[in-house]
């Protein structure tokens, strides 16, 4: 009778552990509790009780590397009905080796096609219900392509699993954070690198059509890091080449990852 079985009504959050610290732990506790409080569950945990209880979790691995995923669903309710009462939160959690691509890999690129973004209005959410990003990331898996990148009415806004930027006469562009992206710590990791690499940046909306002449493309998540694109929707990017700011920008994320 949970909650989060019958419904998906729960939020996660996946945090990486390098060197067996965890990583950015206030940032991502932070959206944690942004997550909560857009679909009122109660945070069963205080700031330094999470990080008490996730630094005992990965005390239990050998591996210095990890990705943490932790859910809370709303709880265990006596009948299933769409309200609810107040109820004690499920949590529930679990550790996993976390084996990122090396540069060698990475240089190679990757490639990725569009599709219209159907999902709801508030993808700002950390929300467990992900019906049509599964469906999304079997159509990658499908067309044997690294990733599905949204657009809503010809205008990017993510992937169905990470954040899109794209370089274009020397300059960085995202998607506005707002109610159709999920901004990941990643993203604004990337952003961070990009300020350190002297990039301009631009948070404003760009169309499909932008994405296809641009002059590289990345997506970026908690596993993938910073991933470039050379092919979308079968159309090369850069001559198929990774260009020069990807370089600088992965080179300061791992200086990041290794502070």
């Amino acid at each position: 009778m949970d909650r989060g079985f019958l419904f998906g009504d729960g939020v996660y959050e996946v945090i990486p552990t390098y060197q067996g610290k965890l990583f950015r732990l206030s940032a991502h506790l932070k959206r944690l509790q942004n997550s909560l409080d857009a679909i009122k569950i109660p945070n069963p945990y205080t700031n330094s009780e999470w990080q008490k209880i996730l630094n005992q979790l990965l005390g239990y691995s050998q591996s210095e590397n990890q990705s943490l995923y932790l859910q809370i669903t709303r709880g265990v309710g006596t009948q299933r009905k769409h309200s609810f009462d107040t109820l004690t939160p499920t949590v529930y959690i679990e550790l996993n080796p976390l084996v990122t691509k090396t540069k060698h890999a990475l240089e190679k690129g990757f490639s990725v096609i569009t599709q219209a973004d159907i999902r709801w209005s508030q993808c700002d959410i950390k929300a467990t219900s992900l019906l049509a990003n599964v469906l999304y990331s079997q159509n990658a898996k499908d067309n044997q392509v690294e990733e599905i990148i949204l657009h809503r009415n010809n205008v990017v806004t993510e992937g169905a699993t990470s954040n899109v930027f794209m370089i274009k006469a020397g300059t960085l562009f995202t998607h506005p954070t707002g109610k159709y992206i999920l901004s990941g710590i990643t993203r604004d990791l990337v952003l961070e690198s990009a300020l350190a690499c002297k990039l301009p940046i631009d948070e404003s909306a760009f169309t499909v059509d932008a994405l296809l002449n641009a002059d590289e493309v990345w997506i970026s998540s908690s596993t993938r890091e910073i991933m470039p694109i050379t092919q979308i929707d079968k159309q090369v990017i850069n001559q198929g080449e990774v260009g020069r700011y990807w370089a600088c920008v992965y080179h300061h994320y791992q200086q990041l990852k290794n502070d």
